[in-house]
């Protein structure tokens, strides 16, 4: 039976292990929906409705996936670098 202190370990143990990978979710979807109203707010401004809020998002959807993809990539080199030199140990 699992006692209050070991839950506590495992779970932080998940939690620096996949912690980064749960942020870029969130930071996808913030860029999208703020490159949104942005664009919303500018076709309200210039009455140009919907172009800039298309723009906007398609904007924010492609700087939000270079920005996850790039900081997957750098996530994983880094767990894999560190897996790497707990394995000579």
């Amino acid at each position: 039976m699992a006692t209050q202190g070991d839950i506590g370990k495992r779970g932080g143990k998940w939690g620096r292990e996949f912690g980064p990978f749960l942020t870029l979710g969130l930071q996808l979807a913030i860029t999208v929906v703020a490159f949104f109203f942005l664009g919303q707010w500018l076709d309200h401004e210039f009455e140009t409705d919907p172009w800039l809020m298309l723009t906007g998002v398609t904007i924010g959807v492609v700087g939000g996936i270079i920005k996850f993809v790039k900081t997957a990539l750098e996530i994983g080199k880094t767990m894999n670098s560190s897996s790497g030199d707990r394995d000579k140990l």
